[in-house]
C-alpha cells in the first residue's frame, strides 16, 4: 500500500472516529449529565473523567506501539470508539455514567499516540504539514458531531444521539480493516512481561529526559486547559446565554471548522518559518479570545470567540505536535507522542475540574479570566526556556 494510500486511508478512520467521539462530547455530555441532577463541579467531573484514561494510558500505549507496531494498538482504539455509544441510552445515574465515560476514554488514549507516531513515520521533510492535515480530519470529525449530536437531542432526544454516534464509530470499524501498515522489526526477542516492561521503561527514560518534548507537552497542557473548559461549560453558558442546544453545537462547529481549515495551513507554515514562534502566538489567541466568552451573550459574537478560538487551538496544535516529533528519537517516536498526550490530557482533565470548582465559587467571567491568564503564563515560560542553550 502506498504512502498516501495509507495516509489517506487513516485521515477517513480519524474523520468517522472523532465525529462518533464528539457527538457524545460536546454539548450532548454536558447536558445530559445535567438531566440526571448533575452540578456544576460533577459535570466538570463527567467531562474530564474520559481524559483521565488517556493520563494513565498514552504513554504505555505510544510506548508499545514503537515495539510491537502501530495497527495493533490502533485495532483496539478504533473498536474502544464504535462500541460504547450504544450503553450511553442504558445509563440512568451520574456514578454509571462516570465510569462509561472513563471507559469510553481507551479510545483516544490508545488510538491518538499511535496514530500521530504512524503519520510522523510516513512523512519526515514534510511533517508539520502532514500532521496538520492528519489533525484536521479528526478535527472535522469535531466539526460535523456537535453539529449532529445537538440537533439529534434537539430534535428527538438523547437515545438516538447514542445510538447515531456508535454507528458512526462502526464505520470508522470497517473503513480501519482496509488499512494496511508495514508491521516492525521485533525490538525484543525474549517473551514475558520483564523484556517488554525492561523494554518500555528504556523508552520511557528517553523521552522523560528530552527537554524539548516536556517543554512542549506542557505548553501544549494549558491550551488544553482551556479547551476542556470551553467544552464542560460552554453549553451551560450558551443555554443560560438563551441559546438553545443546536446554536450551542454549532458554536463547537465553528470552533472546529476553523482549525480544520488552519491546521494543514499552519503545518506547513510551521515548515518554513519554525514551530516556536507560532506556537507563543496560538496561545496569545486563545487566551484573548477565552477571556471574552462570558462577556458576551450575542450569537453572532460567540459564533466570532468561537473562531478565534478555533484558529489559536490550530496554530498551537499543528506546530506543537509537529515540534515534538522532531524532537523524539525515532525508536522512542511513539512514546514521545504518548508523553504529549498524557501532559495534554492532565491539562485537558483539569480543565472541567479547574472551571466548575472556579465557576461554584466565583462566576464565570472570573474563572475564564484565570483559565486565560495561566495561557499567557504557559507562552512566556515556553518562549524563555526554549531560548536557554
Amino acid at each position: 500500500m502506498t504512502t498516501s494510500r495509507s495516509f489517506t486511508l487513516l485521515c477517513t478512520v480519524g474523520v468517522f472516529c472523532f465525529i462518533s467521539y464528539n457527538m457524545v462530547r460536546m454539548p450532548v455530555l454536558s447536558l445530559f449529565a445535567e438531566s440526571l441532577g448533575a452540578g456544576p463541579e460533577r459535570v466538570g467531573l463527567i467531562v474530564s473523567v474520559s481524559t483521565l484514561t488517556g493520563v494513565f494510558l498514552k504513554l504505555p500505549s505510544g510506548a508499545l506501539s514503537d515495539i510491537y507496531g502501530r495497527r495493533f494498538l490502533l485495532q483496539i482504539g478504533v473498536v474502544a470508539f464504535g462500541l460504547p455509544p450504544f450503553l450511553y441510552p442504558w445509563v440512568t445515574d451520574l456514578d454509571t455514567l462516570t465510569a462509561l465515560r472513563f471507559f469510553h476514554g481507551l479510545a483516544t488514549a490508545i488510538f491518538a499516540p499511535s496514530a500521530l507516531a504512524t503519520v510522523a513515520d510516513l512523512y519526515t521533510a514534510r511533517r508539520g504539514a502532514a500532521l496538520g492535515t492528519y489533525t484536521a480530519s479528526t478535527q472535522s470529525g469535531a466539526l460535523l458531531g456537535p453539529l449532529i449530536g445537538g440537533y439529534l437531542i434537539y430534535a428527538s432526544g438523547f437515545s438516538e444521539a447514542f445510538v447515531t454516534a456508535g454507528i458512526f464509530g462502526c464505520i470508522a470499524i470497517a473503513i480501519f480493516y482496509s488499512l494496511r501498515l508495514t508491521p516492525p522489526s521485533p525490538r525484543i526477542q525474549e517473551k514475558g512481561m520483564a523484556p517488554l516492561m525492561a523494554e518500555m521503561w528504556k523508552g520511557f527514560m528517553v523521552v522523560a529526559r528530552n527537554r524539548k518534548v516536556l517543554i512542549t507537552s506542557l505548553t501544549d497542557a494549558a491550551k488544553m486547559i482551556a479547551n476542556g473548559a470551553l467544552m464542560a461549560f460552554l453549553p451551560l453558558y450558551g443555554v443560560s446565554a438563551g441559546l438553545n442546544p443546536g446554536e450551542v453545537g454549532l458554536l463547537f462547529t465553528v470552533q472546529a471548522l476553523t482549525s480544520l481549515v488552519a491546521k494543514p495551513i499552519m503545518g506547513r507554515v510551521s515548515d518554513s518559518i519554525g514551530r516556536q514562534p507560532l506556537i507563543v502566538i496560538g496561545l496569545m489567541l486563545c487566551a484573548a479570545t477565552f477571556i471574552c466568552i462570558p462577556h458576551v451573550s450575542m450569537f453572532w459574537l460567540l459564533l466570532l470567540l468561537a473562531a478565534g478560538f478555533g484558529f489559536g487551538e490550530a496554530v498551537v496544535s499543528s506546530s506543537s505536535s509537529a515540534l515534538v516529533a522532531d524532537s523524539s528519537e525515532f525508536k522512542t517516536l511513539g512514546a514521545g507522542m504518548g508523553m504529549q498526550g498524557t501532559i495534554g490530557d492532565i491539562g485537558h482533565a483539569a480543565g472541567p475540574l479547574l472551571a466548575g470548582s472556579l465557576i461554584a465559587r466565583l462566576d464565570y467571567a472570573n474563572a475564564f479570566a484565570i483559565i486565560a491568564g495561566l495561557q499567557l503564563v504557559a507562552a512566556a515560560v515556553f518562549w524563555l526556556m526554549m531560548r536557554r542553550p
